[in-house]
């Protein structure tokens, strides 16, 4: 069945038991695991920013040298665990207190590996409230791909086209600028007039930090051209790793119309998709592999969503829900071929 008749088929449902999420959340609630763990939160941060010291440390020491390259893929995996936790700020998952959330979100995610907090934290909500709906979710309206056969036939002509009909095969080396994107993309926002003076001057003197420091550093240590590769393969493999978290979570699954109506527990369910895995998988994908359960819970904190996910998987089990759970390797080849798919009518050498 497609998306558009999946998201028709749930929506009477949706209307005849809108108690579905309330009961679920009560449910929930009383196994008490929309509560806070500061414990756990309060580890996590000092591993990870132990680690991520430890590694600037041995850049320093190691000096000039190309092992250096080996540094950066190692940067860049703690690059985006660090972000993973401001993802988790972002959330409130990680403090009751809203200004403990921002002040831990900016922290990690301005200064420390230069993504705007604030930025993204509209742009994320938006998600959150239309996963995979056109006109709504900023996720899918980008211009680098097409996630739906109407977006893919918008663009007839030029590097637009070129982009929609060989998607699949360009995805992942797509990924390797990923970061670069939300580099600017949280430069924009901080030098545009939507933002506040007040949250301008403090979003951009932080990534203004993290820009300074972060080049300083590096064309002090190393050479010119070792400090060139240093930066594009450090970015590089921060965004492939950042695009690698997050592609399993909603590409290939059921994209809606812009006006199709349903209620919250089958828009965000039957949008989203899990990746089976144990404690491993959590580390390496940041929790986001219960993407289901986040979507349902936002706020829920990190360590409890695989505890959620039995009381998930049996409310969609009693409503009729879809409950989409996969392995990591067969994830990423639902991605590939939903986006070859898409692009298939731009194809006119096969049949469509």
């Amino acid at each position: 069945m497609g998306g558009n008749e999946q998201a028709a088929g749930t929506a009477g449902a949706g209307r005849r038991r809108g108690s579905d999420y309330a009961v679920l959340s009560r449910t929930v609630s009383e196994h008490g695991l929309l509560r806070r763990r500061p414990v756990h939160y309060t580890v996590r941060i000092g591993v990870t920013l132990s680690l991520l010291a430890a590694a600037w440390t041995a850049f320093v020491l190691i000096g000039p040298s190309w092992w250096q390259l080996l540094t950066a893929a190692v940067l860049a995996g703690l690059f985006t665990q660090t972000a993973f936790i401001g993802h988790d700020a972002g959330h409130r998952q990680i403090s009751e207190r809203e200004r403990i959330n921002a002040l831990i979100g900016r922290v990690h995610g301005d200064l420390l590996v230069g993504l705007g907090f604030g930025w993204w934290v509209e742009k994320h909500d938006r998600h959150h409230a239309h996963p995979n709906q056109e006109g709504k979710d900023p996720d899918i309206a980008g211009a680098a791909l097409a996630f739906s056969r109407e977006q893919a036939l918008r663009r007839r002509r030029g590097p637009a086209r070129w982009l929609a009909r060989s998607q699949a095969w360009l995805f992942f080396p797509m990924l390797l600028l990923e970061a670069f994107h939300l580099h600017v993309a949280s430069a924009r926002r901080v030098l545009g007039k939507t933002v506040p003076v007040r949250g301008r001057v403090l979003e951009g003197g932080l990534l203004a930090l993290h820009f300074g420091g972060y080049l300083a550093i590096v064309l002090v240590v190393l050479t010119p051209l070792q400090a060139l590769c240093f930066i594009l393969v450090h970015q590089g493999l921060f965004g492939l790793y950042m695009g690698c978290a997050f592609a399993p979570n909603h590409k290939g699954m059921p994209v809606l119309e812009e006006g199709a109506k349903a209620g919250f527990l089958r828009r965000q369910v039957l949008t989203s998709r899990n990746v089976r895995g144990g404690p491993l998988t959590d580390l390496v994908l940041g929790g986001l592999n219960y993407q289901i359960e986040h979507h349902l819970f936002p706020s829920m904190p990190r360590p409890n969503l695989r505890r959620a996910q039995p009381l998930v998987r049996a409310a969609c089990e009693r409503y009729g829900l879809a409950y989409h759970e996969t392995g990591i390797v067969r994830s990423y080849a639902e991605v590939l071929r939903h986006l070859n798919r898409v692009g298939g009518p731009l194809r006119p050498e096969l049949e469509y």
